[in-house]
């Protein structure tokens, strides 16, 4: 990340709930600047869409936030423009190009990219990784670096 301000957030966090997940995302979102990428690791169900959720809510995004898995990316604008991207449906890394994809990390934004594990070789050095575990129906392990 760019900013100072994530770094406090470096670290492995317990949420017991969607409500706190969201809420950690709100929090993360007061560091975001224009040019970051955060890449979201996590099975389904984990709360990859959950914490992005959160984040725009932190941005001021007043739009619904769903995972783009038909679409490939929403775009959303807040007090940041957000580029909300799902790669799970995606076979290669080209398909992730043809789609403008260093023009959004390269762009005046924030990108939030769910399954970033597909792709990492197509990633921005500078990003910052939040791989979500499911513990229990409610618990998820999240591990920010």
């Amino acid at each position: 990340m760019k900013t100072e301000n994530i770094n406090r957030f470096k670290s492995e966090t317990v949420t017991s709930c969607s409500e706190e997940t969201q809420a950690l995302g709100r929090q993360l979102a007061a560091g975001l600047e224009p040019g970051d990428v955060i890449a979201m690791i996590g099975e389904l169900g984990s709360g990859k869409t959950c914490i992005i959720q959160g984040i725009c809510q932190g941005l001021d995004v007043v739009d619904d936030v769903t995972s783009p898995t038909f679409t490939l990316i929403n775009e959303y604008q807040g007090r940041l423009p957000v580029y909300h991207f799902d790669l799970y449906r995606l076979d290669d890394s080209e398909s992730v190009l043809d789609i403008g994809f260093d023009e959004y990390v390269d762009g005046d934004g924030v990108c939030l990219i769910e399954w970033a594990d597909k792709f990492p070789e197509i990633l921005p050095e500078d990003r910052t990784e939040i791989r979500l575990n499911v513990l229990d129906a409610d618990r998820r392990e999240l591990k920010i670096n």
